[in-house]
C-alpha cells in the first residue's frame, strides 16, 4: 500500500526534475459546469504527461548496479516516454516494448530520447512475455508502468502539487486506465482532505475499473475499444486496493464525450489535451449538476496527440 508520506518524500525527492506544472481555469468552463474549476495541466509535464514523475521517482530509488544493467518497461506511450527521458537524464540504458500500434507521435517521442524499442503484438500478453524474455537475457530492471508502490506514490504529487497551490478542494475528478495516478491522486487527496471526494473517470469501451469497482473483484479487460488509447490497460491488484479504499465513484464517459471535452479544451482554453488526458473533463461535465458552487479539481494528464492527419489537410 501507498501511503501520503510516502507521496511527501516522492514530491522533495523528484521536484529538482520536474515541471511545476501549471493550475489553469476558464470562466467558461465554470459557467458550463456551475463549478469553479482548477485544472492541473499535466500536458506541460516532461515528456508530456504527469508520468514522468512516477517513472522519476522509482529510477531515482533504484540502485546502481540496477542503473548499470538497464531497464526497461512496455507502454504504449507516455509511460514509455517518461522511462526513455528519465533514461537519458541519467544516462541509463533504456529498452521500451511497445504494441505494433502504438501511436506514432509517442513512438517518435520515446526514440527521439535514445531508448531503444522493441516491437510486439498488440496485447498484454505479447507486452509481457516479450519484456520477461529481455529481461531474462539482459538482466535490466522492470520499471511497471503503475503496478509499483514507488510509481504511485510519485504520480500522486500531481494531486499534492494542485493542493499546495490552491488549497482543499470539495472533490478531484482524474483519469483511471491501470489505476496508477488515480491510487496516488486518491491518497494524497484523502491524506490532505480527508472528506473530499474523489471520482475516476474511465472510456465506456474500457470499462474494467468501473466493473471492477461495482462488483468488488477485479474484472478482467476483454479487448477494450476508445479514444483514449492510454486508458486500455487493466488495474493489478496495488492499484485495485487502493481505489477501493480512498475512491468514492467511478464514471463512464463515451468517446464523443471525450472528443467534446478535448475540443473544449482546444478551443476555449487553447491546450492541447490528449483523449486520455481529457476525460476527467468529461466525467466533470457529465457530473456538474451534483457539484454546482463547489470547488473542483481536475486531472489533464496528458498532451501527447498525434496532429499529422489535422496537418495534413493543410497542405
Amino acid at each position: 500500500m501507498v501511503r501520503f508520506d510516502d507521496i511527501e518524500e516522492a514530491y522533495n525527492r523528484i521536484s529538482l526534475h520536474t515541471n511545476k506544472t501549471p493550475i489553469m481555469t476558464s470562466r467558461t468552463v465554470n459557467r458550463l459546469t456551475g463549478c469553479d474549476v482548477y485544472f492541473k495541466c499535466e500536458n506541460f509535464q516532461r515528456g508530456g504527461a504527469f508520468k514522468f514523475r512516477g517513472a522519476l521517482n522509482a529510477i531515482l530509488q533504484l540502485e546502481e548496479d540496477e542503473r548499470g544493467r538497464g531497464i526497461i518497461t512496455h507502454s504504449s506511450g507516455n509511460h514509455a516516454q517518461a522511462v526513455s527521458l528519465v533514461g537519458l537524464i541519467f544516462n541509463i540504458k533504456t529498452t521500451i516494448v511497445m504494441p505494433r500500434n502504438a501511436p506514432r507521435v509517442k513512438v517518435n517521442a520515446t526514440q527521439s530520447y535514445g531508448a531503444e524499442v522493441v516491437f510486439c503484438k498488440p496485447t498484454l500478453q505479447a507486452r509481457e512475455t516479450t519484456t520477461k524474455q529481455l529481461i531474462e537475457e539482459h538482466g535490466y530492471t522492470f520499471i511497471h508502468p503503475y503496478d509499483n508502490p514507488k510509481v504511485i506514490a510519485g504520480a500522486g504529487t500531481t494531486a499534492l502539487e494542485l493542493l499546495n497551490e490552491i488549497g482543499r478542494i470539495d472533490v478531484l475528478f482524474a483519469p483511471i486506465g491501470g489505476g496508477g495516478l488515480m491510487s496516488g491522486c486518491s491518497t494524497a487527496v484523502k491524506g490532505l482532505v480527508p472528506d473530499s471526494m474523489v471520482i475516476g473517470i474511465e472510456p465506456a469501451g474500457a470499462d474494467d475499473a468501473y466493473r471492477s469497482f461495482m462488483k468488488g473483484e477485479i474484472v478482467p479487460s476483454v479487448n477494450p475499444e476508445s479514444i483514449a488509447d492510454g486508458l486500455l490497460t487493466s488495474l493489478s491488484d496495488l492499484t485495485f486496493g487502493i481505489i477501493q479504499k480512498n475512491v468514492d465513484e467511478i464514471v463512464t464517459v463515451s468517446d464523443f464525450e471525450i472528443v467534446s471535452a478535448m475540443r473544449l479544451l482546444w478551443e476555449r482554453m487553447k491546450i492541447v489535451v490528449e483523449p486520455s488526458g481529457a476525460v476527467s473533463l468529461a466525467g466533470l461535465l457529465k457530473k456538474s449538476k451534483e457539484f454546482r458552487n463547489q470547488k473542483v479539481g481536475v486531472i489533464l494528464s496528458g498532451g501527447n496527440i498525434d496532429l499529422d492527419a489535422f496537418f495534413k489537410t493543410l497542405t
